[in-house]
């Protein structure tokens, strides 16, 4: 996944008319407290991070990539000439790190601007208004991240060339007019010049510490004054407005994750890896182009008052960014505990002349409610206790199978993580936390009880994180249930935050430190950090390790094996029960047509991600439309029969619309005929 830089990334496309402004008005200096700032720093990194790295020559070559990467990470502004001209300070940031010296990140900033500059103007005089061939067949290039740095400015000049040709095509194939594109691109540019302007000698500092402190691992941070007081305020502020998480790409909005229980999540409308590239107040207001916006100002246009409208453009996932705009409307809420909570469904399935009841228990989240526990309330809510509740009302039900579906679930409480496998397995280790000291804790489930011992299937995606893939980690090492589903995020440390100003005696604000110190292993002693969880049984997936979850990270931490807790398998899962399930899984994949459909989906999805090219011809990006457009009806067309070959009604499996969860129940549903035998 393309890293995001905080609230800064928008750099690298968020054009404006640099010539409007005086030179001199463009130079930036850094305070004098950033050199205090930087130093301390590099000291608490050095002798507390995880990681146990010393600033030196080699971590400055790979904190001045970062740098260059972070300002221009689809490369084009910087030409070769420049970035050669940076390797000066390739040696030397650690050294002037400790000298309270940052002037390389203003340094090469000032050159970044100067190039900033030229490209605009030549967006200005050349490209805005310029009518474009469509009829040739050439490609605009999304992700030049891995491409050389351009040799000359002509080179540069023919990729913003093709960038400008491009957005002027997406919009006349929605119907606009020549005039009408010139009008939205000259629009776009001068909102660009009016938001760009803010960007400030701290904004500078933030963006260059990051680079030295995403070099440690990429949840190691520099939070600004303003930042910190932004992420003291981020669980209660993530969970306003329509529910989903925004991030950037490029010159784009992306969706990092969509939050369970806004409306985003509740309409189905808005889904992870959609572009948001418009945004509209109420259900008449002007549709605001933010293409290149600031992500903190394209935050600020979706947020508003509960209750109200708002609509947003978007380019599917599906359709990569060559594809067709989307309007959609949503309403905007603040997403409360119950929202979050776990939540059940009985599924009846007939199968080899038997009926089955198989329970589900979703869970957004690993939630505890800290308000009422620490007033002394009996009964403040938890996820455990949530789903110790739904699992004894599902057992009323006799249920012969549990899927606990962890998709989504980014993670939360560690204890609860630790008391909910208490909930399927005897006491006994659940999870090991290793020190940047070397000491190792052991977070253990000591309630003998078992509130649930029959079949189970535990389901994961890619963005099932953290807390979630303790608990599945543990499962697995217990052979007490079977993991379904995609490979886990990866995410397997732990931050805590130093305050700044504990420590330096300024009189100015200054900010905080968020680096990891610990690491998460499963009682096997394998870690959850980097590779996550790797399902027993592997479903299709759209999402490859190099792009989306810990591994995209190019400083995250390695997995590692640390020695076994002691602990007692179960016998409900074994090499033999695994093989059958997923040799019966291969089967499906080849006669069953409802799988071979969603492997079909998944795999265009996977084509369109890793969409690098965008046709440049007007006939080619048509009739790449049209074929969307087809397939969208046909899959209207598509309905599902109502009864079965033996003319009986179809089972509620059969009904099911999420093919993930329905393969999940197909899996236990095999899992309870051979414990009933």
């Amino acid at each position: 996944m393309k890293r995001g830089v905080l609230i800064f990334i928008i750099l690298i496309a968020a054009p404006w008319f640099l010539g409007a402004f005086p030179a001199d008005t463009l130079v930036l200096k850094p305070k004098q407290v950033f050199g205090h700032e930087a130093k301390v720093i590099s000291y608490l990194l050095d002798h507390y991070h995880y990681r146990k790295l010393v600033l030196n020559d080699s971590l400055s070559g790979a904190i001045l990539k970062a740098y260059i990467r972070e300002l221009d990470n689809n490369r084009s502004y910087f030409l070769a000439s420049d970035i050669r001209s940076f390797d000066k300070y390739k040696n030397q940031i650690d050294d002037l790190t400790r000298k309270e010296d940052v002037s390389p990140a203003y340094d090469i900033y000032s050159v970044f601007i100067k190039r900033y500059n030229e490209r605009m103007n030549y967006v200005l005089t050349q490209l805005v208004g310029k009518v474009f061939d469509y009829t040739r067949d050439e490609v605009y290039e999304a992700d030049r991240e891995d491409k050389p740095w351009a040799a000359s400015v002509d080179e540069l000049n023919d990729i913003w060339r093709k960038t400008i040709k491009s957005q002027a095509l997406s919009l006349k194939l929605t119907g606009k007019t020549p005039d009408e594109i010139k009008d939205i691109l000259k629009k776009r540019y001068e909102r660009f010049q009016n938001s760009f302007v803010k960007f400030n000698s701290d904004d500078v500092f933030s963006l260059y510490m990051n680079a030295i402190t995403e070099s440690y691992d990429p949840h190691t941070n520099y939070l600004s004054p303003k930042a910190a007081d932004l992420f003291k305020q981020s669980m209660s502020l993530s969970l306003e407005g329509i529910g989903a998480q925004l991030t950037t790409e490029n010159d784009y909005t992306k969706v990092a994750r969509i939050l369970p229980g806004g409306d985003a999540d509740k309409s189905g409308k808005l889904h992870a890896n959609d572009f948001i590239i418009g945004v509209a107040q109420g259900k008449d207001g002007e549709m605001v182009d933010v293409i290149g916006w600031r992500l903190d100002d394209v935050v600020k246009l979706i947020k508003g008052p509960k209750g109200t409208f708002v609509r947003l453009n978007i380019i599917p996932s599906k359709t990569g960014k060559g594809g067709a705009a989307v309007e959609i409307t949503l309403v905007r809420d603040k997403i409360k505990l119950e929202d979050q909570a776990a939540k059940k469904s009985l599924i009846r399935y007939r199968t080899d002349g038997k009926e089955l009841k198989l329970g589900v228990v979703t869970l957004p989240s690993f939630y505890m409610d800290f308000d009422e526990y620490q007033k002394g309330n009996p009964d403040y809510r938890s996820t455990t206790r949530d789903v110790k509740k739904l699992i004894n009302e599902l057992k009323t039900e006799n249920i012969d199978g549990l899927v606990l579906d962890l998709r989504n679930n980014g993670g939360g409480s560690l204890a609860e993580a630790i008391d909910l496998t208490g909930l399927f397995i005897g006491e006994g280790p659940v999870v090991q936390v290793k020190s940047s000291n070397n000491q190792i804790q052991v977070g253990e489930d000591d309630d003998k009880d078992i509130t649930y011992a029959g079949p189970l299937v535990v389901m994961t995606n890619r963005f099932s994180a953290s807390a979630s893939e303790i608990f599945a980690g543990a499962i697995q090492d217990y052979h007490r249930g079977v993991i379904v589903g995609e490979s886990t995020y990866g995410k397997g440390t732990v931050q805590r935050v130093q305050d700044l100003t504990q420590i330096l005696n300024e009189k100015v604000p200054v900010g905080e430190l968020k680096y990891t110190f610990q690491k998460f292993y499963r009682v096997s002693g394998s870690s959850t950090q980097h590779k996550g969880v790797e399902p027993d049984i592997k479903l299709p997936t759209a999402f490859d390790p190099e792009q989306f979850g810990e591994s995209s990270n190019l400083s995250a931490l390695p997995w590692d094996v640390i020695s076994a807790a002691t602990y007692q398998k179960c016998t409900d899962v074994n090499d033999q029960l695994i093989a059958s399930l997923n040799k019966s899984y291969q089967d499906r994949l080849k006669h069953d047509a409802s799988l071979k459909k969603y492997t079909s989906e998944v795999e265009e999805l996977r084509e369109s991600l890793h969409q690098k090219n965008i046709s440049l011809n007007e006939a080619v990006r048509k009739k790449q439309l049209a074929e969307t457009d087809k397939k969208k009806i046909e899959d209207k067309l598509d309905t599902k029969l109502t009864t079965s070959a033996d003319g009986l009604p179809v089972d509620d499996l059969q009904k099911m619309k999420d093919e993930y969860l329905r393969e999940g129940l197909l899996i236990l549903s095999e899992m309870a005929i051979k414990r009933i035998g």
